[in-house]
């Protein structure tokens, strides 16, 4: 669907953009009034859980070699990563459990268990994302830069190999996330202030460093001390439990993004409309001047 397909919904006035903002404020009033110790005992033992999970994985992948064994751990640790990337740490980064002001469960001390850096997320998701939803040319979540997801996308010729670029993403994708925010496509154009390229290229290098060795080196190692396993078992293990989560936020992601029906737009059809709260609605409006990005 594209956006000429629902004029009748794209053009609000100024009066249907303030009722608008108006009730998503109430909403969020609703929501933060009632937060309380359910939610906290919540974020809490989802976090025991998560931890649980990942202590399991390690022990079975320890314990025995064999193939049952071997499945068994991985997948354990797939989910243990599943649930701290999309459960946990998309919603700390958020600042869902801000309103705790516990140090270890807030938006900018936690750090997930993915190559990309949390700070970074947090801009890429959290502002640009979040603020320019959907809005082609603004938004880097439409597609990634390599894939065409919707028609209002213009067309190129390597678009023939979507299915072949959606599978080298969704296998790596924990890749494309960490190097979202490095902006390579800018860097190749020459558009990317060399300074701050750099700056972001050491924070994602230190970060993914930490990560691979974790996954590839520090617990193969530590397992192969048990008489039950080896070093490459354990870090085939490790790699099949970060596909698993790839491919399952890959699958979520894209689901979740782009549906059938959600509006796209190019910049010259983009209005915001930004709250005291600081909620920043964005509309689908009568073409107007484009902010910069």
């Amino acid at each position: 669907m594209a956006i000429t397909d629902i004029e009748v919904f794209a053009h609000l006035t100024d009066a249907d953009i303030e009722n608008l903002a108006v009730e998503l404020d109430a909403i969020r009033a609703d929501i933060e009034d009632s937060r309380g110790e359910r939610d906290a005992r919540y974020i809490r033992r989802t976090i025991a859980a998560q931890r649980a999970l990942e202590v399991a994985g390690r022990v079975l992948l320890a314990a025995s070699s064999r193939r049952a064994a071997w499945w068994a751990g991985a997948v354990t640790l797939g989910v243990a990563k599943i649930v701290e990337n999309m459960e946990i740490g998309h919603n700390v980064m958020h600042g869902q459990w801000d309103w705790m002001n516990d140090p270890e469960i807030h938006s900018t001390t936690w750090e997930w268990d993915n190559l990309g850096a949390s700070k970074h997320w947090r801009y890429n998701h959290n502002f640009v994302h979040h603020k320019y939803a959907n809005i082609l040319g603004m938004d880097d979540d439409v597609g990634y830069g390599m894939l065409r997801v919707t028609r209002d996308q213009r067309w190129k010729r390597h678009n023939l190999f979507n299915l072949v670029f959606n599978t080298i993403l969704a296998i790596g994708f924990e890749w494309g996330v960490g190097l979202q925010h490095v902006e390579i496509g800018k860097i190749f154009k020459g558009r990317a202030a060399p300074e701050e390229t750099r700056r972001r290229i050491r924070e994602f290098g230190r970060k993914a460093a930490r990560q691979l060795v974790k996954d590839y080196v520090a617990f193969p190692a530590l397992t192969s001390l048990s008489p039950g396993a080896t070093y490459m078992s354990t870090l085939k293990a490790n790699a099949t439990a970060n596909v698993i989560r790839n491919l399952w936020s890959n699958a979520v992601i894209f689901c979740g993004h782009f549906p059938t029906g959600p509006r796209n737009s190019p910049r010259p059809t983009w209005s915001a409309n930004p709250r005291a709260s600081g909620i920043c609605a964005s509309c689908w409006v009568a073409p107007t001047s484009t902010p910069d990005p």
